[in-house]
């Protein structure tokens, strides 16, 4: 049950914001004081913090062990995600969210680094994608239901985090106490390498463009008549279907792509923000959202284990705080910057912030494609010197 115990912990952080996503439309009517801006920070609240209380996690995590801190976080999860359907004012529902995201925050960089305690080899990277994949499953399920309780009122949908009881209950009985993480002495002061900051920089830009889906979906479909919240969720789910899909052949797609894996899943999202700038098909809105969760459950996986490989064990939880600032910040920021690009540009069509996703991403793919030709050259160079000073010997 270790393994089930583990991935469930993430199945909770991934339901932080987007759970309730498709019920932001009649939260809308609801509290029709509130600005639409306001009413998608709902989603993105709880970036706020999450990204301190990451911090706090590997600090707790030197005085105790990994299961009473998971313990503690889930408690707080729970208290601010079901709280906010009991509150009469937007501030207030927000006010909880901020109490959501320090659970999420405490729990976050445990569901992976209890990976890295547990697993090794492929075995490891194994675990990352199904960590992944299930984690959208899970998000595939909240949302699913949360757009059916949104059919009865606004308050319904704030219940699918009674599913931390779940998890709570997994945890109790099968996660080991383990022990409590100290470095060796001669590396306490060892720094978090910059390339951990690159990593997380990259993921974080990478949700910020992928957050767009959960913000603006329901927004999105209202304006081209297309449908409501319960279709919204439906729709948002299909992200999660396929990065629960690319997660699960996660190691078969490394292998394939090796390399160039990254501009090949960031074109895999940037394609489709391009298509959901224009099309009126609700089919071809569910097929281009699935192929943005596709490229996002293989890009994250990756990411983070190019950063975990670059430190040591015991920086494990740090470096996982470090990528879940960025990454939350990118969450946080994501309707502020979209928004604020349509009032500059003076276009309040949710196709238009789709369409600057796409241009933006297209970019990005251009220039990692130049620099991985680049680097890979230099090193098939590197590699001939020898072999060929060698063979004039």
């Amino acid at each position: 049950m270790l393994k089930p115990t583990i991935i469930s912990i993430s199945m909770a952080t991934v339901m932080a914001g987007a759970a309730i996503s498709p019920a932001l439309g009649v939260i809308a009517r609801a509290f029709p004081e509130a600005s639409s801006t306001m009413i998608k920070m709902l989603l993105t609240a709880p970036a706020i913090t999450i990204i301190p209380f990451t911090f706090l996690t590997s600090y707790l995590t030197t005085k105790l062990s990994k299961r009473t801190v998971v313990i503690i976080g889930l408690g707080v999860y729970l208290i601010g995600g079901v709280g906010p359907q009991f509150m009469p004012t937007i501030e207030l529902l927000i006010l909880f969210r901020l109490v959501l995201g320090a659970g999420v925050g405490i729990l976050m960089p445990l569901s992976e680094s209890l990976i890295y305690d547990y697993f090794t080899g492929k075995e490891r990277v194994k675990m990352m994608g199904y960590n992944s994949a299930f984690s959208n499953f899970g998000g595939i399920i909240t949302m699913l239901i949360a757009g059916w309780l949104a059919t009865f009122s606004w308050q319904q949908p704030f219940n699918v985090y009674l599913l931390g009881l779940l998890i709570f209950v997994l945890v109790f009985f099968y996660l080991p106490p383990g022990e409590i993480t100290q470095p060796p002495q001669h590396e306490r002061n060892l720094k978090i390498p910059l390339a951990v900051y690159g990593y997380s920089i990259a993921m974080g830009a990478i949700i910020l463009a992928y957050y767009a889906v959960a913000t603006n979906m329901a927004l999105y479909l209202e304006q081209t008549n297309l449908g409501g919240s319960a279709l919204a969720g439906m729709i948002i789910s299909f992200a999660a279907i396929g990065g629960m899909m690319t997660s699960l052949f996660l190691v078969q797609v490394m292998a394939v792509l090796k390399d160039y894996l990254i501009p090949v899943m960031l074109s895999a999202m940037a394609i489709p923000f391009l298509v959901l700038s224009f099309t009126n098909s609700v089919p071809v809105v569910m097929i281009s959202v699935c192929f943005i969760g596709f490229a996002q459950g293989s890009l994250f996986p990756v990411l983070t284990m190019k950063a975990l490989n670059s430190v040591k064990l015991h920086q494990t939880d740090k470096t996982i705080a470090v990528a879940t600032a960025f990454i939350f910040s990118g969450q946080f920021i994501s309707p502020l910057v979209l928004d604020t690009i349509s009032k500059i540009a003076n276009q309040t069509a949710i196709r238009f912030q789709f369409a600057v996703l796409s241009v933006s991403i297209l970019i990005a793919v251009v220039i990692i494609s130049i620099c991985t030709h680049q680097a890979l050259a230099k090193n098939r160079e590197a590699n001939k010197c020898p072999s060929s000073s060698s063979s004039l010997r």
